[in-house]
């Protein structure tokens, strides 16, 4: 009998040269270049060219591609009017799952004959504009359910930036403009989590990537995945203040419920994302005097306090821990920090796709089969 892992825990799915990880160590490295470098010093841009094409960018080479996304960014007309027929309370998500979806259609292109040389400018092609248009459709969302017309994306502006200004139509923040541009690179890439694997399964039947984008949106969705820094801010305006979590968390444990961005599937110790994340919230507590109140002090008293219950079970914050206060304090709505998520991740599996093409084996994975013994068919009268 085959060996049965729920969740395939632990089972090697693909070989990959695109992200490391070593839970036990605190280390993710893209392509070889630990996060903590890239987040300080590289930029968004510069990180999807390096999951895209294997090796950092030259100047010129950096130059032409961030020029290549900027002039990339903008979306046919046609599509903000379907958009205007989605219900304006549907969650952003689903809007995304729809509209990158509805792209295909719009920039229709002939599918993949299987990875070989005279597809790679066609996966790069694609790959550009998947991820240069992802953040322009959840910008565009965000206005026209507050009932405005989308701004047009400025060509003047980083990815980071742009992403920014179309969410609020002002000039962006520098300092909130770096922690987003060091947010996407933080969220660019993971391995092999649900979502990648979900991209990886539907391009293994050489579909377009479109699609192979709008499932792994699908899988992102679900709170177990992509929703946990939502429900993180949920939880901590749930606590109230600093002096109230100690109750609250021993009510929580007792009752054996989530604490929201506290552990992980892989690390071990704190995620080495949320230790960067963590010296932003500082930064941003620093220069907006006290702005960032009372959701940073109660999410630093709950880090604390399960330092000393779960920290010896090998519970530590993850990145969702703190991405979604950064968020918060930058306006952004709770329902659009998923996407804000999904906008980063496209780098991460568009290089999984390519990859996935290049050497590619359609998924076909085999069951433990636990049903019944083979029987003789009743007819219906003899019931």
């Amino acid at each position: 009998m085959t060996e049965y892992k729920p969740g395939l825990e632990g089972i090697p799915a693909t070989r990959s040269s695109i992200s490391f990880l070593d839970g036990k160590k605190g280390i993710l490295a893209y392509r070889g270049y630990r996060i903590e470098e890239l987040a300080e010093q590289s930029t968004f841009e510069e990180t999807a060219y390096l999951l895209l094409r294997g090796e950092l960018p030259s100047a010129a080479q950096l130059e032409r591609f961030d020029q290549e996304l900027r002039q990339t960014r903008r979306v046919k007309y046609n599509v903000r009017e379907i958009m205007k027929f989605m219900p304006l309370t549907g969650h952003p998500m689903e809007m995304l799952i729809v509209t990158v979806a509805m792209l295909g259609m719009f920039y229709p292109e002939p599918y993949l004959s299987g990875g070989s040389e005279e597809d790679q400018a066609y996966m790069d092609a694609m790959s550009l504009r998947i991820i240069a248009r992802m953040a322009t459709l959840v910008s565009m969302w965000e206005q026209m359910r507050r009932g405005n017309d989308p701004f047009l994306p400025r060509d003047d502006l980083s990815y980071a930036g742009n992403f920014l200004y179309m969410m609020n139509g002002r000039d962006p923040d520098p300092l909130f403009t770096r922690i987003m541009d060091a947010c996407l690179v933080l969220h660019a890439e993971h391995e092999i989590n649900a979502s990648t694997f979900s991209a990886m399964v539907t391009a293994s039947t050489l579909a377009n990537p479109n699609q192979v984008i709008s499932a792994a949106i699908g899988t992102l969705a679900g709170p177990l995945h992509g929703a946990a820094n939502q429900r993180v801010v949920e939880m901590l305006k749930d606590i109230g203040s600093p002096d109230k979590v100690e109750d609250w968390l021993d009510k929580r444990l007792v009752a054996k419920q989530v604490i929201w961005g506290m552990g992980h599937r892989e690390y071990k110790v704190k995620d080495p994302r949320a230790i960067i994340l963590e010296k932003f919230m500082d930064q941003v507590a620093d220069q907006k005097s006290g702005e960032i109140g009372e959701l940073f002090a109660t999410a630093r008293a709950l880090e604390s306090a399960c330092a000393d219950r779960l920290g010896p079970k090998g519970v530590y914050p993850n990145v969702d821990f703190y991405s979604g206060i950064l968020y918060s304090q930058m306006g952004i709505p709770l329902d659009q920090f998923t996407p804000i998520f999904a906008v980063s991740r496209a780098a991460g599996w568009m290089a999984h796709w390519q990859e996935q093409i290049q050497a590619n084996r359609i998924f076909r994975p085999t069951q433990v089969y636990v049903g019944a013994a083979q029987r003789a068919y009743v007819p219906v009268d003899q019931r």
